[in-house]
């Protein structure tokens, strides 16, 4: 395949994963002010007791990591700096959708995991990332050899926790779910065969 095809292929992938990331968080998390892990999750911390932006908030959260990955895997970095960017301006941009969902929390936690899950493990299966705690969990995964799902699903559970205050014992266990899903479907979309 000629470097050509392989960018154009990856820009796609971060197109279409930062658009199924972005219906998930606005179309079916935040309308029942559920969390994500990653940077994702802390980014809608902040937006729920803030009312910052939610990519803003990824975009700044994230800088670090590439700041990181500039400095020690430059392939990384430039993989994940796109979608980083895009996602971001993505979840922003599509911030209106939230009022447009009208389903129940039970349908949403399962419809966000799966539409996270499938954004995040399709960007991670063609080597892109949305630069945040994904891109440390590619940096982890590589690093041990772990399967990265499984390394996003661990990093997501401290993050989740941290909400916890916020969210409450029932919200914190739907979103304790939709990691779940995604973390499943995320280990499905970038598994090896």
């Amino acid at each position: 395949m000629t470097e050509k095809v392989i960018i154009i292929r990856k820009i796609l992938v971060v197109l279409v994963g930062s658009l199924l990331l972005s219906i998930g968080i606005n179309g079916f998390l935040v309308p029942h002010y559920l969390l994500d892990g990653e940077t994702i999750g802390i980014a809608l911390i902040l937006h729920y007791y803030f009312e910052f932006p939610t990519g803003v908030m990824i975009i700044i959260l994230g800088f670090p990591l590439c700041w990181f990955a500039w400095v020690y895997e430059r392939n990384y970095f430039y993989n994940s700096f796109y979608g980083l960017v895009i996602s971001s301006l993505l979840i922003d941009w599509l911030e209106p959708i939230k009022d447009q969902f009208q389903l129940p929390v039970f349908p949403s936690v399962i419809l966000g995991g799966v539409c996270i899950g499938t954004g995040i493990g399709l960007m991670l299966r063609y080597e892109t990332s949305t630069g945040g705690t994904d891109l440390l969990a590619q940096l982890i995964s590589k690093a041990f050899s772990l399967n990265i799902g499984m390394v996003i699903l661990i990093i997501d559970g401290f993050i989740i926790t941290a909400g916890l205050p916020l969210l409450g014992p029932k919200t914190f266990l739907f979103s304790c779910s939709t990691i779940f899903i995604g973390g499943m479907t995320t280990s499905l979309i970038t598994k090896k065969e």
